[in-house]
């Protein structure tokens, strides 16, 4: 696998992560729903510190059905995320916008990935180029989600996807470390 567009990534490029799995713990087949269930994966703080240097925009997208299960709140899901990036600022990293998709799998017209809606929000908001940036994440939808938005992909961890990403690391952190 070729990773010659990595040498390429400058200030002009934009980030885009998943977050269960990317930056925290997974919980198999539950929900983050409290501050005390967020488990950081080692070195993903040090890593935000190397991406605000590396990218202009680093964006966190993520769906997240448990509110629209009834499982969790919007209130709570916005204090795990504040939680999230309070620590990551703090610790000299950065993230300009968390686009969550709450909708249900079923809903009709949801932009849950790998519908690539949540990429289009941040060209929207920010006037992000799609075609320098990179998604990452852990599993296939953000693999899949990266590619129909134009996006490089990176797989993390050691799920198997059926879209081949364009560089796999085992950790966040193994990504930041090469940059």
């Amino acid at each position: 696998m070729t990773n010659n567009w990595i040498n390429s990534i400058d200030k002009t490029w934009s980030l885009f992560l998943d977050r269960d799995g990317v930056i925290n713990k997974r919980i198999i087949d539950g929900y983050v729903k409290k501050i005390d269930e967020f488990v950081f994966i080692d070195g993903v703080i040090e890593a935000f510190r190397v991406f605000t240097e590396k990218f202009d925009k680093i964006f966190i997208v993520s769906n997240q059905q448990g509110v629209g299960k009834g499982v969790m709140t919007d209130a709570e899901l916005d204090d795990v995320n504040g939680f999230m990036m309070k620590k990551i600022i703090m610790a000299g990293g950065r993230i300009d916008r968390i686009y969550c998709c709450t909708q249900l799998k079923s809903t009709l017209g949801n932009y849950r990935k790998p519908n690539p809606e949540m990429a289009y929000m941040a060209v929207r908001d920010f006037n992000v180029n799609l075609s320098k940036s990179i998604m990452i994440g852990d599993t296939d939808s953000d693999i899949e989600f990266g590619k129909n938005a134009g996006m490089y992909t990176v797989l993390v961890g050691d799920e198997a996807v059926k879209t081949k990403p364009d560089a796999v690391f085992d950790t966040l952190a193994d990504f930041s470390m090469i940059l």
